[in-house]
């Protein structure tokens, strides 16, 4: 896509490179080059997700600052296509249609161990755990979840019981 200007902002397609939510911050890789784009967590928040998947396809607003390129709100992340992974036992038979067709329900992560690779959540109204994978997590375009971040599960019953099958921001599932 073209770099687009808007003001003194300008559209950009790119790439992350790198998100680290513990520090707040990460880069994108801009499709037509140039320096790195520095994509802070406060922007990525007001986007409704708390974190990004590496390799992700993004759009974004950007501005030049005193400390460099920065992006100043993202419109849109596109997660980066499945691997060669082999996936969940649970989500085999489920196709992106079947998945989109489910209801997002509002929740609450209770906790999530990323070195784990996987956490638990509830939701509102319902003190039964639903787990959720960091395949489904990276999958949904995320890399981490913090305790306490409410986020919309699309769930489906599991051979251990309920289980997200995509995770998605808050901002989304209270649309």
């Amino acid at each position: 896509m073209n770099t687009q200007n808007t003001g003194d902002q300008r559209q950009v397609s790119g790439q992350v490179k790198w998100f680290d939510p513990s520090k707040g911050f990460g880069f994108v890789v801009a499709e037509l080059g140039g320096p790195d784009i520095l994509l802070h967590a406060n922007v990525l928040r007001n986007f409704g997700q708390g974190s990004v998947v590496d390799g992700s396809a993004i759009e974004i607003l950007v501005q030049d600052t005193q400390r460099g390129l920065q992006a100043t709100q993202v419109l849109a992340i596109t997660p980066p296509q499945a691997d060669d992974t082999v996936p969940l036992r649970d989500m085999v038979e489920f196709t992106q249609d079947d998945i989109a067709q489910r209801p997002i329900e509002p929740a609450r992560v209770k906790w999530f161990d990323k070195a784990k690779g996987f956490g638990f959540a509830n939701i509102f109204g319902n003190e039964e755990d639903v787990f959720i994978h960091v395949e489904v997590l990276r999958r949904s375009g995320l890399s981490d979840l913090q305790s306490g971040e409410a986020v919309g599960l699309r769930l489906v019953d599991g051979e251990r019981g309920r289980m997200a099958i995509e995770v998605v921001g808050w901002e989304i599932a209270a649309k």
